[in-house]
């Protein structure tokens, strides 16, 4: 059995990276520059995302909390939720612009003949 390598956060980021060059390959070479950063800035965020859900899953979403001794603690969002949710949603943003940029594929519709039939009656 092969012992699994455990991965930097930068050779991860790299990673991903080239996973995703790989998927936008295809780009017009007019959006390549933007597709550039764009990239870029998903690859980070991908892996610091997973990072992240790491730690959440660890120490959950809240946590108790007070603001001083003399006061009883109370329940709160941790702040990393917080910025993973917000992070989360920018990630989901920049993988649409990127989908955005690919050239669709056209749909080619199979000639089942029935048009030419129902022309070919005179009606």
């Amino acid at each position: 059995m092969a012992i699994k390598k455990v991965l930097t956060r930068d050779e991860q980021i790299l990673k991903e990276k080239r996973r995703l060059n790989l998927i936008y390959k295809n780009v017009p070479k007019a959006n390549k520059s933007i597709i550039e950063g764009l990239i870029q800035r998903a690859a980070y965020m991908r892996v610091t995302l997973e990072w992240m859900e790491v730690d959440l899953d660890e120490n959950g979403y809240v946590e108790m909390f007070s603001q001083s001794e003399k006061t009883d603690k109370y329940e709160r969002e941790r702040p990393i939720a917080r910025l993973y949710n917000t992070m989360n949603k920018n990630y989901q943003c920049i993988i649409k612009q990127l989908s955005d940029l690919v050239p669709k594929a056209e749909v080619k519709i199979k000639d089942d003949c029935f048009e030419g039939f129902v022309n070919s009656r005179g009606v």
